[in-house]
């Protein structure tokens, strides 16, 4: 139950010692997207990479070069689809998703916060986490596509507004 072998115990760690320089390397080739702040989809990437390097390390029936062409699989996988992000705003929003419009000029846009089953203390919480004090300060609080909180405060330049994309700012409803 606790010990089967000494063989077995010596397999697991030379295929540690093989799979974690091919994991370092294939993550390192995907480029730095693959360990960013993660939307839907590079959440599900990495707990399928974590699950193939604990098959490929406990199965004794999972060789090495399986294990690597299983782990580049899904890391190609991933390359594909942020490659297409870049390249197709359908194919975006489909993986993705839109940020939302949780408050604007202080109020709350309740049918959007039901959606996204955000409670208002949570959006207070955002807020005090930026440092805001006073409500009266805050021109807009959005939920990312990768689930955090953006407080954008009230400036007096009016540029280009970062909320142009956001769900729901063409006509906020409560």
């Amino acid at each position: 139950m606790f010990f089967d072998s000494w063989i077995s115990v010596f397999k697991i760690i030379m295929m540690a010692l093989l799979i974690y320089p091919a994991v370092i390397l294939l993550l390192r080739i995907s480029g730095k997207r693959t360990l960013s702040k993660m939307n839907m989809f590079d959440l599900v990437i990495t707990v399928a990479i974590g699950s193939t390097v604990a098959t490929i390390l406990l199965s004794s029936q999972v060789k090495w070069l399986d294990g690597i062409a299983a782990l580049s699989s899904l890391i190609f996988l991933q390359y594909a689809v942020t490659w297409l992000e870049v390249r197709s705003k359908t194919f975006t929003s489909f993986v993705k998703g839109e940020p939302q419009l949780l408050m604007y000029q202080g109020e709350m846009v309740e049918t959007a916060m039901k959606k996204e089953r955000v409670k208002a203390d949570e959006i207070r919480q955002a807020i005090r986490s930026q440092g805001v004090y006073s409500l009266g300060r805050v021109k807009a609080v959005v939920l990312e596509t990768d689930g955090s909180f953006s407080v954008i405060t009230k400036e007096t330049d009016p540029g280009d507004s970062s909320l142009k994309d956001v769900d729901g700012m063409q006509a906020p409803k409560k």
